[in-house]
């Protein structure tokens, strides 16, 4: 990880002037896994890793941003209208326009971005980066935002100006995470649960390193599903909402109304949310052993019922659940590669790192990243060190 006096440091250089500084987590999702844009339940963490913004004032009405991760700088006129451009520089110049529609005029700012989450990983790297630069966009305003209507904005960004059609979940746990602490989540309501881990327990990521073409056309296609599931549903439910409110007895009421392909998606969503609410009850009575027989249910019915895993996620969790120390596994964020989530005793997480990093390696050729965090605690200013010199 980068230090933050790193980056107070290369901003001064780059720009001239004494930056405020501030970070937001990325996340994993420990269960709950495609229920958020059917309104249901999640269970994220946040983790060590973060996006870090540096940010001073300017007095012209520019916004100008250098990535120290793309080694690309990057201006926008804020008189002028902005618009996406499929570039990195949507996600902060997305939130700056979301502001803007807000009611929140954003001044002109210089803005370092430094990114420590993995990009491509599923971790929700433009979720951090949203959230940090709204963050340091109102700081420099002068301005206070809600953090629940914090996440809301940024989401919208992602949604209307980046053009991804994410849920909430991301956004939420970069505003709202707690050090140590799980997050239940109603995606519906937005109420939400801060739900303790084991302080004897580590959350190790293990990245398959690989990342299918058809993973983004197929995230969507699988949203249109359950849209096509709840408009058939709808016929004969005409109080229905999402899947959210479909119970498994709805279902095989119903199932004559839906292809075997809607039926599967339908019980997934439906069987997954009950797995967040049993997971719930199991953390709050520190059975960590129930909480991982879910998560080996929910990484089966992904594979089988929403069909959103690959061999090497399935090859993954399959080595972790011969390691010593291993509680559960299973697949996190939107499937087709990425990451495993596994929850390992801290004891024997180094040796579980080691073990599934050599057993991957000799089965598919190549070098997993494998990364061991704590849950962490949500976004925040930083103290400049520049003001500690």
């Amino acid at each position: 990880m980068n230090h933050p006096a790193a980056l107070d440091t290369r901003f001064r250089e780059r720009f001239g002037s004494f930056p405020k500084l501030y970070r937001a987590p990325g996340r994993v999702n420990l269960i709950g896994e495609h229920t958020d844009y059917n309104q249901g339940f999640v269970m994220p963490a946040a983790i060590n890793f973060s996006c870090w913004v540096a940010a001073s004032p300017r007095e012209d009405q520019k916004l100008v941003i250098y990535s120290e991760n793309f080694k690309q700088l990057f201006e926008a006129d804020l008189s002028s209208r902005l618009l996406a451009k499929s570039h990195w520089s949507d996600y902060p110049i997305g939130i700056a326009a979301m502001l803007g529609q807000a009611g929140y005029r954003s001044p002109g700012a210089n803005i370092l971005i430094q990114g420590e989450v993995p990009l491509g990983a599923g971790l929700s790297s433009s979720a951090a980066v949203e959230v940090s630069v709204a963050s340091a966009l109102l700081d420099l305003m002068g301005r206070r935002m809600d953090r629940t209507q914090l996440a809301l904005l940024c989401q919208r960004a992602e949604n209307e100006f980046v053009g991804a059609r994410c849920g909430i979940m991301d956004q939420f746990i970069a505003c709202h995470g707690r050090s140590r602490h799980a997050l239940m989540l109603d995606c519906r309501s937005l109420d939400f649960r801060l739900l303790r881990l084991p302080e004897d327990v580590h959350l190790v990521i293990c990245n398959t390193m690989v990342k299918h073409e058809i993973a983004r056309g197929e995230y969507n296609v699988r949203r249109s599903q359950c849209e096509e599931a709840v408009r058939r549903l709808a016929q004969v439910m005409p109080h229905l909402r999402s899947l959210r409110d479909v119970s498994l007895d709805d279902l095989e009421q119903h199932r004559n109304l839906l292809t075997p392909v809607l039926y599967h998606r339908v019980q997934h969503v439906i069987r997954e949310n009950q797995r967040v609410l049993e997971a719930a009850s199991a953390l709050e009575a520190a059975n960590i052993v129930r909480f991982g027989e879910l998560m080996r249910q929910s990484h089966g019915s992904l594979r089988a019922d929403f069909e959103v895993s690959c061999k090497e996620l399935d090859l993954m969790v399959e080595i972790a659940s011969r390691q010593e120390g291993l509680f559960g596994a299973r697949m996190t964020g939107g499937g087709f590669g990425g990451c495993t989530i596994n929850l390992v005793n801290a004891s024997d997480s180094a040796e579980f790192q080691q073990r599934v990093s050599q057993e991957y390696q000799a089965a598919t050729g190549l070098r997993p990243d494998i990364y061991v965090s704590d849950a962490a605690s949500g976004a925040e200013a930083v103290l400049p060190w520049s003001a500690k010199d």
